[in-house]
């Protein structure tokens, strides 16, 4: 009987590909901060609702693939038996309207924000297999964050719109490079040039005792994204999939120098832990 709880939690794991969750909760916390934080109490139920946002995401991810899955991938869990197809629907649309209704508790325009993520989400779900610029939509995805975190703080501010913009072409890049990892030929490098867009922000955005900061912080990421990069376009044995899951990680790294600048040492903290945290999870649960 545990043998088969655990098989079933395991599923529910790599359905939700939970490994990424610490980049969807920087995102929340970024968003938050860049829109000048706010009641507490509200903040939980944006993380809660952002994580069912994600789950039911991913969820439908598998629920839209499941034809492909089974010509092509058949170790992930529908076409390996390990859940049905119609259990995995109900989970990704009952993790979606649960999202909505905790994002609605953080108040109008969080919920509406919420809409648009949704709509996003689905959208991507849909028909990513079926156009060359769904990256792009991907990207789109994690953009809605963060207004949708700063309306569940004091207000939408112009600063975490272009950290949104910056945040979504580095998830735009990491994505077009993901889409190589079942395609033979050459990988392009252009997707990496995205991945930059972060670090060109901060060092326009910043002036005076914020750009030293912001300096650090960017050189951070910079060498973690080269460090990615390297696995694949730098090395004997290229390993595309080791450099994807890095970039996923990094997203935390794109959270902190948004805010880094001006984030406590305590906030500090915190983003580094959740960077440990989605980098430690990869070994348990697969991230793409």
């Amino acid at each position: 009987m545990t043998h088969v709880w655990v098989g079933r939690a395991r599923t529910m794991l790599v359905l939700g590909r939970v490994s990424n969750l610490p980049t969807v909760w920087s995102n929340g916390l970024a968003g938050w901060w860049l829109g000048g934080g706010g009641p507490p109490e509200r903040l939980p139920l944006l993380l809660g609702g952002l994580t069912c946002l994600y789950l039911g995401g991913m969820f439908l991810n598998d629920a839209f693939d499941a034809e492909f899955d089974r010509r092509h991938r058949r170790e992930r869990p529908i076409p390996s038996g390990a859940i049905s197809e119609r259990a995995v629907w109900r989970w990704g649309i009952g993790w979606l309207a649960a999202g909505l209704g905790l994002l609605f508790g953080c108040g109008a325009a969080a919920g509406g924000f919420g809409v648009l993520l949704v709509g996003s989400i689905v959208l991507y779900d849909a028909v990513h297999k079926l156009v060359t610029f769904a990256p792009v939509l991907m990207g789109l995805c994690r953009f809605w964050v963060y207004p949708l975190a700063a309306g569940a703080a004091e207000g939408v501010t112009g600063h975490a719109v272009w950290c949104g913009l910056a945040l979504a072409c580095y998830v735009t890049g990491l994505s077009f490079l993901a889409r190589r990892e079942r395609l033979a030929g050459p990988i392009p490098l252009w997707p990496a040039t995205l991945l930059a867009a972060p670090v060109v922000l901060a060092l326009l955005m910043n002036a005076g005792l914020q750009r030293e900061s912001a300096l650090w912080l960017s050189l951070v990421l910079g060498l973690w994204v080269l460090r990615c990069l390297r696995a694949t376009f730098w090395s004997p044995q290229p390993n595309l999939p080791l450099t994807v899951s890095g970039l996923l990680a990094g997203i935390v790294l794109v959270d902190w120098l948004a805010v880094g600048p001006e984030a406590s040492r305590a906030l500090s903290l915190v983003f580094l832990g959740l960077f440990a945290g989605a980098w430690l999870a990869q070994r348990l649960v697969p991230a793409t």
